[in-house]
């Protein structure tokens, strides 16, 4: 089973604690999921006794970019002016309160500063070289309290080194988790991957028909594959502004190692379940 629908402490699964914190922010009806097809059967009894918003199942496992532009094109079909809040569901948070407090600013920010992407940033612990960095330029101002810093570079998976200069120099490790205004996104998009927004804009003009299932199949026989981090922002780090997440144990559960790990850390042990890491 993927992890993402393992439940490793308490009642709820990875993807359900996800689904929580976002209701928290946003109305469950204005939720967007992209799953994969293919995970279905694992997913849709999770969302039992939900308001389900808008899921989406992707046909074919295309890296980040493609699952992410995936809901932003749904989303801007219905509402272009909107912004949006990106949440990975594979990530363990804890407590939740402070996050989603954070959260709820970096959204309020990407409301009213409509040319910067914002990102959530967490003070490193360790040299992790499986994952992303972020290396954070000049003071921007604050947002209910919360200073914002703008990017000076993204890394993925870089070396031990760099990882512990990085370290020493006040670098953070990139959650993944976005605000944004819906057009932005687009409009970068456009600018790194344009076979990819070629596609979702075929996908686009079929949204609401019919044939919005069938144009979805067909547009990713041809998908490129695209990393969002690796391929956008560290290629735009001046139009990503961030914000530290602090008080919050985050981790992303790549590795069975770092699951025990991070629960240890919190005083649970985990529950046993048989997780596909991927």
């Amino acid at each position: 089973m993927p992890k993402q629908y393992c439940t490793f402490i308490g009642t709820r699964s990875m993807l359900q604690h996800t689904l929580d914190r976002s209701d928290r922010i946003v109305a469950p009806e204005q939720r967007v999921t992209v799953i994969a097809r293919e995970h279905q059967q694992d997913a849709w009894p999770q969302f039992s006794s939900r308001t389900l918003g808008k899921v989406l199942l992707q046909p074919a496992n295309r890296e980040t970019a493609a699952g992410i532009f995936l809901g932003v094109a749904w989303v801007r079909a219905h509402d272009p002016g909107a912004t949006v809040l990106i949440f990975p569901s594979d990530h363990f948070i804890y407590p939740e309160e402070p996050f989603v407090a954070r959260t709820y600013s970096l959204a309020r920010a990407a409301k009213h500063l409509k040319h910067w992407v914002f990102l959530l940033g967490v003070l490193p612990d360790r040299s992790e070289p499986e994952y992303g960095w972020i290396q954070p330029d000049g003071h921007l101002g604050w947002i209910d309290g919360y200073r914002v810093r703008g990017t000076k570079e993204f890394l993925e998976k870089p070396s031990l080194e760099w990882c512990q200069s990085a370290l020493d120099s006040g670098a953070l490790w990139n959650t993944m988790i976005i605000a944004a205004r819906v057009e932005l996104l687009w409009g970068l998009g456009v600018r790194c991957f344009p076979e990819m927004m070629r596609l979702f804009d075929v996908y686009a003009e079929s949204i609401g028909t019919a044939r919005e299932n069938i144009i979805l199949e067909s547009i990713y026989q041809e998908m490129p594959s695209g990393n969002f981090s690796a391929q956008l922002l560290q290629q735009c780090p001046r139009q990503v502004a961030v914000m530290e997440l602090r008080d919050v144990v985050w981790s992303d559960w790549g590795r069975p190692e770092r699951i025990v790990e991070t629960l240890r850390r919190v005083g649970r042990e985990p529950k046993a379940c048989w997780a596909h890491i991927a």
